[in-house]
């Protein structure tokens, strides 16, 4: 049993594989513990709306009851009085049924709205494991391109020193050019430990945001489609995100049921009508007398039938003032999901302001970034053979090649930003 639970999670997880940002939204979204329970609440309020429904519906119930009873008691035969030992069975069958009762059909609207607000708290919860997913794998994916940023610079300046110290050696280098490069690798690989660290730290919760225990995935970039400045123009764009977004759905719904709630309260004021049916027999016989004649079962049942049908109509009164507390409380709770719905519009609104900002500032970042890149890199290629050559120092040639790779992150960085954003909002604008 044991090697076929190994094998199952080494099925499941095999060595490093390799995950882009798409598998991983795909993978939280089916096995996340927040939307495996709110699928759980939507299955309840579906089954919630049956039982509601079934409110409708008579309930029936039979029985038979056995009583032996000892003393004084009525002769069945003589309906009289008498020191009599008797037992009696009697068999039953009745129907109870609101014929109308108003709250009956507006419980039925209610687990509706609850099963509507269930499904959109379903989608909500898939847009936050969503937007985690993606924040987290580019805050990965960045501290692992600064890391690699670290590790070429380290491997250069290695490679730097050890050319150096042979051209100290036949006297092209002064020793001081060794001395300021070792510094310089000192203060990188202190760099380096932390980068790692915070690589490390950004894995495991990216991991987490997935619900994966088992560090045993990679995570690869793919070339993401890109939004242009365009798609920003409409005047109505924060609006309509919002609009279909699943939070504002979700507490617009419950608005709605808090409504029907106040509807339900105020019911308490409205009479019920009801119906009732039943059928019964019975079966007597006296104990430890022979003399006196017993009637037979099956005629005592056929003799002792009776059925009642009735109706009664409840009309409320005085009830201590509940339905009135009940009506206000529902109130209440009504425009307390008001002050819900104006803090989601609030923060949602906020979201998409900014989601929108941090685009376009990262796309126009990403624009010149990408335009000077070029320049960068022969201006780089030039100090390379101005050291070579020997007419640049060893630290001056460190501080080009370091903005040299500096320059490189900040190009890989700000296209991550951009795509990040992007699908960020992809999130937002899907009402799935």
């Amino acid at each position: 049993m044991k090697n076929f639970i190994f094998i199952f999670f080494v099925g499941l997880f095999p060595a490093q594989q390799s995950w882009n940002l798409q598998q991983c939204l795909d993978y939280a979204t089916a096995h996340h513990p927040l939307i495996k329970q709110a699928t759980v609440t939507v299955t309840k309020n579906e089954r919630l709306v049956v039982g509601s429904k079934g409110m409708l519906l008579p309930s029936v119930e039979a029985g038979v009851n056995h009583t032996n009873s000892f003393g004084s008691s009525i002769n069945q035969s003589s309906n009289q009085r008498e020191t009599l030992n008797t037992q009696y069975d009697q068999f039953y069958a009745r129907a109870d049924w609101e014929l109308f009762n108003w709250k009956n059909f507006l419980n039925i609207s209610l687990s509706k709205l609850n099963k509507e607000t269930s499904t959109y708290k379903l989608k909500q919860a898939q847009n936050e494991v969503k937007l985690s997913v993606i924040q987290m794998f580019f805050t990965y994916q960045n501290s692992r391109s600064w890391l690699n940023v670290l590790e070429t610079q380290i491997s250069g300046i290695e490679e730097q020193i050890r050319r150096t110290e042979k051209e100290v050696e036949i006297g092209n280098r002064p020793k001081s050019d060794v001395y300021d490069i070792k510094a310089n690798l000192g203060t990188l690989q202190e760099q380096w430990v932390s980068a790692k660290n915070q690589r490390d730290l950004s894995k495991i919760n990216l991991l987490n945001a997935l619900a994966v225990t088992q560090d045993s995935l990679d995570f690869v970039m793919t070339d993401g489609e890109v939004l242009s400045e365009n798609e920003f123009q409409d005047p109505d764009f924060t609006r309509k995100l919002l609009e279909k977004n699943p939070a504002y759905q979700s507490v617009m719904a419950e608005i709605n049921a808090q409504k029907k709630r106040e509807d339900i309260a105020r019911a308490g004021y409205w009479p019920t009508l009801n119906g009732s049916y039943s059928w019964s027999s019975f079966y007597n016989k006296v104990l430890g007398k022979n003399d006196v004649p017993a009637i037979s079962f099956s005629d005592q049942f056929t003799q002792n039938k009776n059925q009642s049908l009735s109706f009664g109509l409840s009309i409320p009164v005085f009830n201590k003032l509940q339905v009135k507390i009940n009506s206000e409380m529902a109130k209440l709770n009504t425009i307390y999901s008001e002050y819900d719905k104006e803090l989601i519009v609030n923060t949602l609104t906020q979201s998409i302001n900014a989601i929108k900002a941090q685009f376009l500032n990262a796309q126009e970042k990403y624009t010149l970034l990408d335009a000077n890149f070029e320049n960068q890199k022969l201006s780089f290629q030039k100090s390379e053979e101005k050291y070579k050559e020997g007419l640049m120092d060893a630290y001056t040639f460190f501080v080009v090649r370091n903005g040299w790779l500096q320059a490189n992150y900040n190009l890989i960085s700000s296209k991550n930003e951009v795509i990040q954003q992007t699908e960020l909002l992809k999130v937002l604008e899907s009402s799935q």
